[in-house]
């Protein structure tokens, strides 16, 4: 047992000082290096190491609570929060070890696990991946931890689908069809600005400038930023407001008294409800982001200003939003291939 004890030891000393040699490889040299590792094994020559294996206990999830907190100053919605704090606290209470105990190999068996119990797709499971990184990154930045585990899980591949986008003539008929102002007057603001259906419902009436065809949306993180509509956008959406009777300040609301604001389910219901008539598959509000996204990368917007436009922290995101027009594929192979 003394053998077994001394063992032990010596096992935790030598991951320790590992550890620390690690953290600190990228600021030392080689020659420091071995000087900091011949101090570490003097100093831990005649210390006794008792190792803690923690369950996701409370202190963990204490360590949650303060990541969260640290997103919610971020700007972080409140969505987003909900499926950070439900991800991480399945993943700690599946894994059953504390967050300085656990390994890069823990969290490849629980992806992987959760990926074969759940039949989820690869891209769901590297939003949790991402989530667990942005954990124990945040977890190493505050000194919780040495090192992430999650630094050497790389991104999870995930097939490209090519997403449709809406036709002109879909456009049109979607138009043709609307039997009222307000319907009319949604589709266009959502084609010719490519505002995000949460930011459409935002809006007030005080927010449109028709001199200047714009308006200031509010995005993720509570960010605001000018979006541009069209000539006929602004006719349809006065013609709309012009017939309104009643006084709530919403830019749209439902038809039937008491005329509440009109909320995300509500521009989706009724865009499903259209679609199906039309024998339309897949009518969807984000659609229209996707569409003009793609319409104006293909009339020649530089990148970068299609994802301000759209809103996008990083020009990936705007990547894949933006699909390539096939049609205009086909044309530039008969142009230059033959």
């Amino acid at each position: 047992m003394i053998v077994l004890h001394n063992f032990v030891q010596k096992v935790m000393k030598v991951k320790l000082i590992n550890q620390v040699l690690l953290a600190m490889s990228q600021t030392l040299g080689n020659q420091q290096i071995e000087r900091l590792k011949d101090v570490l094994e003097v100093t831990f020559n005649n210390v006794e190491f008792i190792e803690k294996h923690e369950s996701s206990n409370e202190g963990d999830i204490d360590l949650v609570s303060s990541f969260l907190s640290a997103k919610r100053v971020e700007g972080c919605s409140e969505k987003s929060m909900h499926y950070y704090e439900s991800t991480l606290k399945n993943a700690l209470t599946k894994i059953k070890k504390g967050v300085k105990n656990i390994s890069t190999d823990d969290l490849r068996k629980y992806l992987d696990n959760y990926q074969q119990a759940s039949g989820a797709s690869k891209v769901t499971v590297d939003n949790i991946r991402r989530i667990l990184s942005s954990f124990f990154s945040w977890l190493e930045e505050e000194f919780y931890i040495i090192k992430s585990p999650v630094r050497r899980i790389h991104k999870v591949k995930t097939g490209k689908v090519v997403k449709e986008t809406y036709s002109d003539e879909s456009l049109e008929l979607m138009r043709d069809y609307c039997e009222n102002s307000r319907d009319l007057a949604l589709i266009d603001i959502l084609a010719s600005t490519g505002m995000r259906v949460g930011e459409l419902v935002k809006l007030n009436r005080s927010d449109i400038d028709f001199q200047n065809r714009e308006c200031i949306v509010t995005g993720k993180g509570n960010k605001q930023r000018i979006v541009y509509f069209d000539a006929r956008t602004k006719i349809h959406l006065q013609n709309y407001l012009r017939e309104r009777t009643d006084d709530n300040k919403a830019l749209f609301v439902t038809l039937l008294s008491p005329h509440e604001r009109l909320q995300i389910s509500g521009v989706e219901i009724r865009l499903r409800q259209i679609g199906k008539a039309l024998n339309m598959t897949k009518v969807h509000p984000h659609k229209f982001r996707r569409t003009l996204a793609t319409m104006a990368i293909d009339k020649g917007m530089p990148i970068e200003q299609v994802q301000h436009l759209l809103g996008h922290q990083s020009m990936d995101t705007t990547l894949q939003y933006a699909m390539v027009n096939q049609s205009n594929v086909k044309m530039s192979h008969h142009k230059f291939i033959g």
